[in-house]
């Protein structure tokens, strides 16, 4: 939504994820009282028969009346029609529908200019088990015959490269000023004591910033490094390592990875 005409969009669901009555199946049932067929019915919903009488007869199973039922042949060999109950029940969802749409449309009115927090509650919702999880902007993209190096900008000017596939960097439509997440495992992260970054080092991010806490257990050490523009970054290292960096909060350390640990996401 960072497109200043972005608007919010919905989508009626009613009853659980699994089980609930959708749209695909309104669909279904208007169809149905339209043509009076269920052939013409499931091939204008985009369904198989087999499908669309599966659908039939799940919703007359739940529903206190049939929803469907057959009409008796005659020179048109008979076909299918909605009960009362199942023209009342589309006549329902679709006044839901209306009203949904009456509230969403209110809804853009009173906050259009508010697409920036509705970008971040977008990747405030995002779960992911990577630990670090930067919200960023492509800075440049250079690409190669197999893969795509990505240069991203973070919050406070801190900087990070990705190093993903070339077909991956197409797929996100990455280009310079794409937003972006990026995702990387605490345990992809070394940490070195003090301000290495200007180091001969092999590895292609090296982030400098301090200390902003060292937690330990019985095995390993989770060090959380605060960047200068305001990021941080999480470390899972083994105790025994951290114990001999002699790490504290207040010291200099530096995060160290590799660029094709990072992950990219899209941030719409």
């Amino acid at each position: 939504m960072s497109d200043p005409g972005s608007q919010l969009e919905g989508q009626l669901r009613i009853g659980p994820q699994k089980g609930g009555i959708g749209a695909q199946r309104i669909d279904l049932l208007e169809q149905i009282d339209k043509t009076g067929s269920i052939t013409a019915a499931a091939r204008a919903v985009g369904l198989s028969y087999k499908a669309a009488w599966d659908a039939i007869n799940a919703v007359n199973n739940l529903a206190s009346a049939p929803l469907v039922e057959r009409t008796a042949g005659g020179a048109g060999g008979g076909g299918s029609r909605l009960t009362v109950r199942g023209e009342r029940l589309v006549r329902t969802y679709r006044a839901a529908e209306e009203e949904q749409a009456r509230f969403i449309e209110r809804l853009n009115r009173r906050v259009r200019h508010l697409s920036d927090d509705f970008d971040l509650m977008g990747r405030l919702s995002m779960l992911t088990s990577a630990r670090n999880q930067l919200f960023g902007t492509v800075a440049a993209v250079k690409t190669g015959a197999v893969n795509a190096e990505v240069d991203i900008s973070l919050r406070g000017g801190d900087r990070l490269t990705a190093v993903i596939t070339r077909a991956s960097a197409e797929n996100l439509g990455l280009e310079d000023g794409v937003p972006v997440i990026a995702l990387i495992k605490a345990s992809w992260v070394i940490v070195a004591a003090g301000d290495v970054s200007e180091q001969n080092l092999s590895t292609r991010n090296r982030l400098s910033g301090t200390v902003q806490s060292v937690t330990a257990d019985e095995v390993n050490s989770e060090v959380v490094i605060e960047l200068p523009g305001g990021a941080t970054l999480a470390a899972v290292i083994t105790r025994d390592s951290a114990e001999r960096l002699d790490l504290a909060a207040g010291d200099t350390a530096t995060a160290l990875f590799k660029a094709s640990s990072v992950i990219l996401s899209q941030s719409d």
